[in-house]
């Protein structure tokens, strides 16, 4: 069983992702959704997020050898960043949102030297923006953001496109299309219930409108 598939197969067990395609669920962004997922859920079974860990660090290892610190998004990245930062044996540092409006005001903590390589550190890609946000106060300190690495993608064209336009590649454990296969294999969702669950993935935006 390839990565991908064994990574789907981990989430849908565990209850980190649900398929709802007649209930959808309503993202903070006011997209109506028939798929909601969870990737916090991970932390709570260590064969998960140990395979999250080693597969995600064999991929950096792998892709981007020249890496100097992994970076976690605050706050779902933080840990698996520490993992994987772990597994690496590299320094780790974190970036919130915003820079913290007391003390010295930072946004990104641990520390970070100028021309360093950087792979950033995700859970999930929707649309990118949080940590394209994120990788632009890397480049701001002065280092280079190489690659992001997430756990699952939900392969939006909005995510490529921001991607693209910020010239930073993506490495991810699992997808969309790779859930789907798995959820119908396993029985997870029916085969009618498929070409809804594909639909929303063409246009999220207008989907159930």
């Amino acid at each position: 069983m390839t990565i991908a598939k064994q990574t789907a197969k981990h989430l849908l067990e565990i209850e980190a992702v649900f398929l709802k395609p007649e209930e959808p669920f309503t993202w903070a962004s006011g997209i109506k959704s028939p798929i909601y997922c969870d990737n916090r859920m991970t932390l709570g079974f260590p064969n998960v997020r140990r395979a999250i860990a080693k597969g995600l660090a064999a991929e950096i290892k792998a892709n981007y050898p020249d890496v100097d610190v992994i970076a976690g998004t605050a706050t779902a990245g933080i840990p698996h960043a520490a993992f994987i930062a772990e597994e690496l044996d590299l320094p780790m540092i974190y970036v919130r949102s915003e820079p913290k409006k007391h003390g010295k005001g930072k946004q990104i903590e641990g520390p970070l030297a100028p021309g360093k390589k950087v792979v950033m550190i995700e859970d999930l890609i929707s649309t990118a923006g949080s940590c394209l946000k994120a990788a632009k106060a890397v480049e701001e300190a002065g280092s280079e953001v190489i690659a992001i690495a997430a756990i699952f993608t939900y392969e939006l064209a909005a995510a490529q496109r921001n991607l693209e336009a910020a010239n930073i590649p993506l490495l991810t454990l699992t997808n969309y299309s790779t859930l789907l296969e798995v959820a119908a294999e396993d029985g997870y969702v029916k085969e009618a219930e498929l070409e809804t669950l594909r639909e929303w993935n063409k246009d999220p935006e207008n989907w159930n409108k």
